[in-house]
């Protein structure tokens, strides 16, 4: 058993929470560069951290050992959101997959289908009306928004403007406490963003506790149906699926899908993808492996234990880096490259390598939605035109928290196909995939 490359020196003196907090893509290269490993130590959030790299790392990690290194229950995660699947360990979180599941696969999937392509074409159908270009993420974050708010809380902006204005506005709100720092102060004509978060949860939670009430059908009722564990847990759970989390990793994946197979050099991978639903689903998964819309995620180790066969104390943190995961050249050969045949090649069969939305027992539970999203999303955009950017070039540098995205919103310019396949048979498609 070998000691962790790297130290994590002295408290706070040694802390390189800034260092990855402002670039973690140049952290986690630098180290793996200075130590000749893909799991290293360093220091963040003033707790001595186990750094995963690799593949076979976040298998042991996120899968073999899911047991051992467990959510840690003082987390923002927890003040923003309370107690719900994310932030559960152990048992508890054992039952609520068991309950909340139900609700994301099978029949419960299938009657979303409608849904999904309504909003996409309602959102998607008028891109090339106008002659300028479109900036694309905050287009996404829109058409994520309706979707959420409109699958898991029956609020539609055609039905309820204002109402729908408002909630979007506490999301982000809620949202923004996510990346404040934990102080809860209010003083006149101030607030911390952290106190603004916690006072916009709390308005939430009253619009939810008032649907959970009223609601008679659709996903509000069927999870007021479930066997949960008490009468807080229906309305917890109910606070992530509305959250801004969501439309952020949809309009994330989204953008960049869309920044991927832009201009004429990609008009070959375009035509594939629309003509082939199984190449389409290999574009998706090359987009999530190489622009995964989170960094990754943290651990605590709850006992003395081992990663790569280095020594991991109990307490310690333990980091997985999706971004350099999916880069693990032991797994991905040419793993800068964007390859979506690398997926009916040498990757054939390894989706689940991808831990973008988590992976193992813990993973998200959302994530054939998720994937359905994506789809009906991306097949629309495909079905119904080509696009570039405009003007070019553009700086397409990527920031990586709190969601990656460019750092300068791209902007678009998008082309009618004039001859598409009609939504109905794109819905058709998507349901067959389905069944």
């Amino acid at each position: 058993m070998s000691k962790l490359p790297g130290h994590s020196g002295i408290s706070l003196l040694s802390d390189k929470s800034l260092e990855f907090y402002r670039d973690p893509v140049a952290f986690y290269q630098r180290r793996i560069e200075k130590h000749g490993s893909r799991i290293f130590e360093a220091r963040l959030l003033n707790k001595s951290t186990s750094f995963v790299c690799s593949v076979q790392g976040m298998k042991e990690l996120l899968c073999e050992k899911s047991s051992v290194f467990q959510k840690d229950p003082s987390d923002v995660m927890h003040h923003i959101y309370g107690d719900n699947i994310v932030t559960a360990n152990g048992e508890e979180a054992c039952l609520l997959r068991l309950s909340l599941t139900q609700l994301f696969t099978g029949k419960c999937l299938q009657a979303c289908t409608d849904y999904i392509n309504s909003v996409c074409e309602r959102c998607l159908k008028g891109l090339s009306a106008s002659e300028e270009p479109q900036s694309i993420y905050p287009l996404f974050k829109r058409l994520g928004t309706e979707l959420v708010l409109g699958l898991f809380l029956n609020v539609h902006p055609e039905e309820t403007p204002d109402f729908f204005r408002e909630i979007t506005r506490l999301c982000t709100l809620h949202w923004h406490g996510i990346i404040s720092a934990p102080v809860n102060v209010k003083m006149p004509l101030w607030s911390s963003g952290f106190c603004t978060a916690l006072e916009a949860k709390d308005k939430l939670m009253d619009i939810i506790h008032e649907k959970l009430d009223c609601e008679q059908e659709g996903f509000v009722a069927d999870l007021r149906a479930l066997p949960l564990p008490d009468d807080s847990c229906a309305p917890q759970h109910l606070l992530l699926f509305i959250s801004a989390l969501i439309p952020k990793a949809l309009s994330s994946l989204l953008t960049s899908f869309t920044l991927a197979l832009c201009g004429p050099s990609r008009e070959g991978i375009r035509k594939r993808a629309r003509a082939e639903p199984e190449y389409l689903n290999h574009v998706l998964l090359e987009v999530q492996r190489l622009w995964p819309p989170f960094i990754g995620g943290r651990r605590i180790a709850n006992q003395d234990t081992t990663l790569g066969s280095y020594h991991v104390s109990k307490g310690y943190a333990a980091m997985y880096v999706s971004h350099a995961i999916h880069r693990d050249p032991e797994v991905f050969h040419q793993p800068e490259e964007f390859l979506p045949e690398r997926w009916s090649g040498r990757n054939a069969g390894q989706e689940k390598l991808l831990c973008s939305l988590g992976n193992g027992p813990r993973n998200c539970i959302g994530a054939q939605l998720n994937h359905l999203f994506l789809k009906v999303a991306c097949g629309f955009l495909l079905q119904h035109y080509d696009w570039d950017l405009s003007p070019t070039p553009q700086n397409l540098q990527y920031k990586w928290l709190p969601v990656s995205r460019p750092i300068v919103p791209p902007m678009v310019s998008f082309k009618s196909l004039g001859c598409s396949t009609s939504q109905q048979t794109e819905g058709a498609s998507v349901r067959q995939d389905n069944d």
